[in-house]
């Protein structure tokens, strides 16, 4: 089957995935307002930073939503500007994944031998560790010692480029070695072999013919990650080793709401619904985009 030929019959099982669907209907609503959350704080007039300790734990209203936080801070608000770090640090850090899996996976598959076996090992050896405990050493690591400046170190901009490279350096070996899978079958192929007929060198037809057939499967593997790595940042900002205040993520929302629970389990409701809801819905449109992509998954 043409790859022309293929997309509407993809596009077709997709549909039929309602779960699908629905779970990208959510994750577009969420993503937009994450994005938006600036725009809305600024036309509701609302500083979502600002504190006001006469409103603690306020109930919903027509000027706070959703109530208000320990600090009087309007709680919806701030749900938007966590769902807008979380869904960032996940969203890139398996990009970051997916592009360094790719690389490693590609290589390793085409280039063989000495390579392929210590690509490969090095991934089992990523894969063997503990990943909680590997993610919390890496997150406990003073960058002040690293030799970047205080003021850099202490940055809410680092702080979650740094989040997002540490969720990266864990999430890749999935990609790497369903690549490199993908690899040794495509290499066979007639086009790789008339490639190599005509002269093109390696680097060319890793990342020109090889690299760009694996799309579905780095799609796939990239959406399902996504999930992981949320969790992953909201269980290093709960632990304290993630998003630090007062920049706001899920993760640290809950931090802040587990000594309040018996006075505002609302606080610990919203972010803890949110994270849950964020990664079965990234989790049920991988698994859609895997039965499309995938051709024997047609109904006959």
């Amino acid at each position: 089957m043409t790859a022309v030929a293929a997309r509407p019959a993809a596009w077709r099982r997709l549909l039929r995935h309602r779960l699908a669907w629905a779970s990208l209907t959510f994750l577009s609503v969420m993503l937009v307002l994450a994005l938006a959350a600036p725009l809305i704080a600024e036309l509701r007039g609302i500083d979502p930073t600002q504190t006001d300790l006469f409103r603690r734990f306020e109930g919903p209203s027509a000027q706070h939503w959703l109530g208000t936080d320990d600090l009087g801070r309007d709680l919806f608000q701030r749900l938007l500007d966590g769902g807008r770090v979380s869904l960032l640090v996940g969203i890139s850090g398996a990009l970051l994944s997916a592009i360094l899996g790719a690389v490693i996976g590609v290589v390793a598959g085409y280039l063989g031998g000495r390579l392929d076996a210590f690509l490969m090992r090095l991934t089992d050896g990523v894969i063997s560790l503990p990943l909680l405990p590997l993610l919390i050493v890496l997150a406990a690591i003073d960058p002040r010692k690293l030799g970047i400046p205080a003021e850099v170190a202490q940055s809410e901009m680092f702080s979650l480029y740094r989040i997002v490279v540490i969720v990266a350096l864990t999430g890749w070996t999935t990609v790497a070695r369903l690549v490199r899978a993908e690899t040794l079958s495509l290499k066979a192929r007639d086009f790789t072999r008339a490639a190599v007929a005509l002269g093109a060198r390696p680097g060319r037809i890793m990342f020109r013919h090889i690299l760009p057939n694996t799309a579905g499967t780095l799609v796939v593997a990239t959406t399902m990650s996504v999930g992981t790595l949320i969790l992953f940042e909201s269980t290093l900002s709960f632990l304290g080793l993630g998003i630090q205040p007062p920049a706001a993520s899920w993760g640290n929302m809950l931090t802040g709401a587990q000594e309040l629970l018996q006075e505002a389990p609302v606080l610990a409701l919203w972010p803890g619904l949110l994270i849950f809801l964020t990664v079965i819905a990234f989790n049920f449109l991988g698994d859609g985009l895997q039965d499309a992509l995938d051709p024997r998954s047609e109904r006959r």
